[in-house]
């Protein structure tokens, strides 16, 4: 028996099954990784760093909000979120509700393209066009225009109030048990609106440790950070490819980074300098396409010690 159009009946239930679990169920199974990275100086006690990227938060979310809150019981020594809180301009609230348990620790923020502007209908198959005619993501996508622009001041602000480093493009620093950890944030290269001119120079010589913080891990970002010595970069946007094909991978990556790297730890080299780079699968999606396949939506531990 077959379908109208001459599609067979299996194939249709086959796709509206994957569509259901890769909606109903995989978006919402939300995971925990655990990650050690040797990147400390000798001798200095390890750090314990829960990274959440990519929330992109829509009203009525309840299960993300409260896996999110219970985070908090990892008791991390610092948090970093690298960007993309928001897919509602009306978000703001249930994303900082969500992460107010975890804002009671010390931590730091860079934003993300989502923060900035409501997302578009579009369709999905654009990033496989894009990605096979090697369009995608070699400079960033130009600086936005004609767009919903979100409440960011507001998540900011809740932020700030908070206490976490706002790192937009600038340098912060956070005091852990008398470490001094420097942070050297960017805003998001996909906007282009990272300038790392204004951070340049490497590591600074009085910090125990130091380390480069983005959204979008794109190629022009990871080789300054690397080149100018920071041993770890964190960053996220990728959403570790979102539609997976098991046992192969991602397909896409929604910038230039090799999809071999589009979540989790790996190395990034630069002028002779090797860094740490670990890229966060996020925990959202857009509200337009709101599935994940082979690759559940996470947060991140990692715990950072002695080289």
């Amino acid at each position: 028996m077959r379908a109208r159009y001459g599609i067979p009946l299996g194939i249709t239930a086959a796709g509206a099954a994957g569509l259901l679990y890769a909606a109903g169920f995989e978006a919402r199974s939300f995971r925990l990784r655990r990650v050690t990275v040797p990147v400390l100086p000798s001798g200095m006690r390890p750090l314990r760093v829960l990274q959440v990227s990519d929330i992109h938060m829509v009203g009525g979310q309840r299960k993300k909000q409260r896996w999110l809150r219970s985070l908090a019981g990892l008791r991390p020594d610092f948090v970093i979120n690298t960007g993309d809180n928001l897919s509602d301009p009306e978000g703001v609230p249930e994303v900082l509700d969500a992460l107010g348990p975890l804002m009671e620790f010390p931590g730091a923020y860079v934003f993300g393209s989502n923060d900035y502007y409501g997302p578009r209908l579009r369709n999905p198959a654009r990033y496989l066009v894009e990605k096979v005619q090697g369009r995608h993501g070699l400079n960033g996508n130009p600086p936005v225009v004609d767009a919903v622009h979100n409440p960011w001041e507001d998540l900011r602000d809740g932020f700030d109030s908070a206490g976490w480093l706002n790192l937009t493009n600038t340098r912060g620093t956070l005091k852990i048990e008398g470490t001094s950890i420097e942070l050297t944030g960017l805003d998001d290269p996909h906007i282009k609106r990272d300038r790392y001119a204004e951070v340049a120079g490497g590591p600074s010589a009085g910090a125990d440790f130091s380390m480069g913080v983005v959204h979008a891990p794109y190629l022009r970002v990871l080789d300054a950070f690397a080149a100018d010595g920071y041993p770890l970069i964190l960053a996220g946007h990728t959403h570790g490819g979102q539609l997976c094909i098991p046992f192969y991978g991602a397909l896409v990556t929604n910038c230039d980074l090799d999809t071999d790297r589009v979540k989790g730890l790996s190395t990034h080299t630069a002028e002779g300098h090797r860094s740490y780079l670990h890229v966060s699968a996020g925990c959202g999606t857009s509200r337009y396409t709101p599935v994940r396949f082979a690759c559940p939506p996470e947060a991140t531990l990692l715990t950072l010690v002695s080289r």
